[in-house]
């Protein structure tokens, strides 16, 4: 793969923010403009859904620390982490060594790079679920691995996820290093049930698969379900499984760019020497907003998941009108990814006329794997917005209906 290859398979018109960069060019545009407030679904919005409360007074008490906040050892700082690493230990029932098991990132995003990176030689079998998140693919092919595709029948399982655990052990069996996933499953706020883990867990404990678990939505979870995290359930060796996790997503701290990483001891320090040559260190003043995150006011979080079941339940009731959209209610964090009907233009047609005509902004489901008929929905939005919202996407699916 020549260089000019490898970052053309990195396309970010379609990430979050983006949207200043994409065309209007084939559009096909039928009709006129449908008026209504702009609703950016691609990511959530902070404005409905503040950041911690708290926040910006520990990111200045941080900022008054001076240089000893400022630079930071390369993992975080280390009275951070080990405050951080109490909290995660009792979050996801499996201990974190502070020093030796845990790094601060920037973002979840800068964790995924540096667990992929850490893991990751050229010609490596690399197994993805489809549909996951869009950067998975993105950083194997990067970083030179091989992808293999596991699918997840996420309409057709009764409950969890509905992944292809067959597939996956056959994938196993045919010499996949490396396993990645998210639970709750971006796009489709599907969660893997305790069996599905236990199956994973034990395959790769097996076969020697190292693991990446991406947990950052498992603190949304809705419908009074239960959670389990893979790392509470003693199935692996503890050197082959890393999970990632952060405050960007239900807490809305994301313009502070803060993750974390933590499990392998030997992918903690791989992932140091590569963050030493990236970044040196996530943002060192806003290291001190971690200080915020698990300590939120007494019902703060139960209010802000049930804000977004709300939020939820009306959307899906909104998708379910229309005929011929399928849609799976969401059993965790902020995202839909309903099956649209057949129409009469491209997705990529589709999505540009929603946002020219309709105000509304959707990530096309091929992000996410061969979807040409779905999209991503981000629902952490004002209530009535995301509504109306919707109410405007049905609007154009009969405009544009084949």
């Amino acid at each position: 793969m020549t260089i000019e290859e490898k970052f053309a398979k990195l396309g970010v018109d379609n990430a979050p923010g983006q949207e200043v960069r994409q065309s209007n060019d084939g559009a096909a545009l039928i009709g006129e403009p449908i008026s209504g407030v702009r609703v950016d679904f691609s990511h959530g919005d902070v404005n409905a859904f503040p950041p911690i409360p708290g926040s910006i007074e520990a990111f200045d008490a941080g900022y008054r620390v001076g240089a000893a906040q400022a630079y930071t050892e390369y993992r975080g700082k280390l009275s951070l982490r080990e405050e951080l690493a109490a909290k995660l230990s009792d979050f996801t029932g499996a201990p974190v060594v502070a020093d030796r098991e845990l790094i601060v990132t920037p973002g979840t995003q800068g964790a995924l790079f540096l667990a992929m990176g850490a893991n990751i030689a050229r010609g490596d079998k690399v197994a993805i679920v489809e549909p996951d998140y869009f950067a998975n693919r993105k950083l194997a092919t990067f970083f030179d691995g091989e992808l293999v595709p596991i699918p997840m029948d996420y309409f057709g399982a009764q409950e969890g996820s509905g992944l292809d655990l067959e597939a996956l052990e056959t994938a196993f069996q045919n010499g996949v290093k490396l396993f990645l996933f998210s639970n709750p499953n971006n796009p489709t706020g599907a969660v893997y049930t305790r069996e599905e883990l236990t199956t994973i867990g034990a395959l790769a404990n097996r076969y020697g698969v190292k693991v990446i678990c991406d947990e950052l939505y498992s603190r949304q979870i809705f419908d009074g379900r239960p959670f389990t995290h893979l790392r509470s359930m003693g199935l692996m060796d503890p050197d082959d499984l890393i999970t990632i996790m952060g405050p960007s997503k239900t807490e809305s701290v994301s313009g502070f760019r803060l993750g974390a990483a933590f499990g392998s001891p030997t992918m903690i320090q791989r992932m140091e020497k590569l963050q030493a040559i990236v970044s040196l260190r996530a943002a060192g003043y806003c290291q001190a907003v971690l200080s915020c995150w698990f300590s939120e006011p007494e019902g703060w979080m139960a209010e802000r998941v049930a804000a977004h079941q709300a939020i939820r339940d009306d959307m899906v009731s909104g998708f379910r009108s229309i005929p011929g959209c399928v849609v799976r209610p969401t059993e965790g964090g902020s995202y839909l990814f309903p099956k649209l009907p057949p129409l009469k233009v491209s997705l990529k047609q589709f999505v540009t006329a929603l946002r020219v005509q309709a105000n509304v902004i959707v990530t096309p489901g091929t992000e996410f794997g061969p979807y040409p008929d779905s999209i991503r929905i981000n629902f952490s939005q004002n209530h009535q917005a995301a509504v109306d919202a919707v109410a405007r996407i049905a609007q154009m699916v009969e405009r544009y209906r084949a």
